[in-house]
């Protein structure tokens, strides 16, 4: 696939809007809608424009999608028209048994939830809200009761990072085909003191390769292309690193590999603004004034994180900067330069360490 031309997924923020208060929110969540939020029509015209788009995989984001009136019918001609659906709401009581039903009669594909801890003491400190554990956990229950395919997703910060053992057992038991594992941005309520440390961070993505071979459920990383240079380095060193077990899928699929800020991935704010993601908040223009392929293919910012050799600092330099190219997200986070080099890698690469000699390897 191209993704010059047409992104792998598409991530709409239907709405800012929700009850939880995230320790990590990269949206500073509200209690109430936002009253310039893009329409019913306008959201319809927009899904029009991500079909046209080669039919990517489009999610449905919030804030909480489910303080949205009209989701269900947003859903429903989302699936009419041919796109794979999934969705991300938030565990609070609007999540109910009728929910559930209606998400599915309306051809969802799949329903993401977050789990950030395996106890509720854990998950809940996160999430900012008591009780939200025990309606994830009632919420997976009538999810597996009607088969709607799960998956779950777990914001790896320093509260959790020695629980993943036991994170993966609860995703193994509540039958997730997906385990995605986001490593902390510090934007929005989430803060640098929150993430792990690089070192901590190496660790679990080896951790995370072992796990991949045998676990049940697929795993990807969000905000961590690094994981691609750990899995390359595990095979230099003789790893199996292909599943030895057979995994839960469902028909949404999995990209090719390579999908970051900007390329195979966009994301769409409730007020239409385009940006490369949620997590890399620099908006190229906006939906009701510019085709949303059109700023995607065209649009500078875009185009730049399309090709790494331009990034500055090692990363430029790096000989794994074609399947990596480090967390754009997590450097504009902290430089406010998206193509400064990720700050969390350790890794030095050869050119770098050639050319700026030992004084300056610990320079971004």
């Amino acid at each position: 696939m191209n993704y010059d031309q047409n992104p792998f997924i598409v991530i709409w923020e239907v709405t800012r809007a929700c009850a939880l208060r995230c320790l990590h929110c990269r949206a500073v969540a509200q209690p109430n809608r936002h009253p310039d939020e893009l329409s019913t029509e306008e959201g319809k015209e927009l899904l029009d424009q991500i079909k046209e788009m080669g039919n990517p995989l489009l999610v449905f984001t919030g804030g909480d999608p489910l303080m949205r009136e009209d989701l269900y019918e947003l859903i429903d001609y989302a699936v009419k028209i041919g796109l794979r659906v999934s969705m991300s709401p938030s565990a609070t009581p609007r999540v109910t048994e009728k929910a559930i039903v209606q998400a599915k009669e309306a051809g969802l594909s799949r329903w993401a939830f977050s789990l950030d801890g395996p106890t509720a003491e854990v998950h809940d400190y996160f999430r900012g809200t008591p009780g939200s554990y025990d309606i994830t956990v009632k919420s997976l229950a009538i999810l597996k009761k009607h088969g709607l395919p799960v998956q779950l997703n777990t914001t790896i910060s320093v509260y959790n990072a020695h629980l993943l053992e036991e994170m993966s057992q609860v995703v193994e038991e509540w039958n997730a085909v997906l385990w995605s594992v986001f490593f902390l941005i510090p934007t929005g309520r989430g803060q640098a003191s929150d993430a792990v440390s690089p070192m901590e961070q190496e660790r679990i993505y080896r951790w995370l390769i072992e796990k991949s071979q045998t676990a049940s459920y697929s795993i990807k990383t969000t905000a961590a292309p690094a994981y691609r240079r750990a899995l390359y380095f595990a095979t230099q060193k003789g790893m199996n690193t292909q599943p030895v077990k057979v995994k839960r899928m469902d028909h949404l699929g999995r990209s090719a590999g390579g999908v970051t800020d900007g390329k195979g991935f966009v994301f769409i704010s409730h007020v239409g603004d385009v940006q490369p993601s949620g997590f890399l908040p620099i908006n190229c223009g906006n939906v009701r004034q510019t085709p949303l392929a059109d700023l995607y293919r065209n649009h500078a910012i875009f185009q730049s994180l399309r090709y790494p050799d331009g990034y500055s600092g090692k990363c430029g330099v790096c000989n794994f900067n074609q399947v990596c190219g480090g967390s754009r997200a997590r450097a504009y986070a902290m430089t406010k330069d998206y193509l400064a080099s990720d700050p969390s890698c350790m890794y030095i690469p050869p050119k770098w360490e050639e050319g700026y000699g030992q004084d300056q390897l610990g320079h971004f």
